[in-house]
């Protein structure tokens, strides 16, 4: 007769390794590392006042996305790719003349990226993609919307080792916001800091200014 006591105990040991292992190295990094920088560097009182990487979103535009179905449709299977999640297709939200766009029609497609998945994006954006960048010299440190987010552009989507070239049909690029839970800009450029992010470094003039 099988002890169904050992039974679950040996199913949940299998469910604890599969969870360890499947957990993505830059949360392992935040959890073992950041937040304790963090609580340091800003002399945090409760753990949870340390901030954290709520979301990433890709946004390609697409100006001929009406006219133009089959560049629409490789945007989504590109950002599909780049992303490994569905995008969804993007509409304007008003008639805009000077680009002869109507209200309703597509513009482009968007993802947002959250938990596992999220990581796992910004791990492969740090350590492959950007330094794919032709001539790149890191990212700028202004690029902050004062609420602790993030925003830059890629000019080209063949950065993503995901992408052949040979299948797509046009160089494009894509907006990417990162979104924190950081009350001020200071704080997220920290954060960022530390899970590796390219930004460039700020002036001593800024440093001061900012402790």
């Amino acid at each position: 007769m099988v002890d169904k006591g050992k039974t679950n105990k040996v199913k949940n040991t299998k469910k604890t390794n599969i969870d360890l292992i499947s957990v993505p190295s830059l949360l392992n990094l935040y959890n073992s590392e950041i937040i304790p920088k963090m609580i340091k560097e800003f002399n945090y009182v409760n753990v949870m006042e340390v901030p954290e990487i709520i979301s990433i979103s890709l946004n390609i535009g697409l100006g001929d996305a009406k006219t133009n179905s089959k560049n629409l449709e490789s945007a989504i299977n590109e950002l599909s790719l780049i992303s490994g999640q569905k995008p969804v297709v993007t509409y304007a939200r008003k008639d805009i003349s000077n680009f002869k766009i109507r209200k309703g029609w597509p513009v482009g497609c968007k993802v947002t990226l959250r938990s596992k998945k999220m990581y796992e994006f910004f791990d492969r954006l740090i350590s492959i993609a950007l330094p794919r960048t032709r001539d790149f010299r890191g990212l700028s440190f202004k690029s902050f919307d004062g609420r602790g987010n993030y925003n830059f552009g890629i000019k080209e989507q063949i950065i993503f080792t995901e992408i052949d070239y040979d299948k797509i049909q046009t160089i494009q690029g894509m907006n990417i916001t990162i979104v924190t839970s950081s009350k001020t800009d200071d704080e997220a450029y920290s954060l960022l800091k530390m899970f590796g992010f390219p930004l460039r470094e700020k002036p001593l003039k800024d440093k001061k200014e900012a402790a």
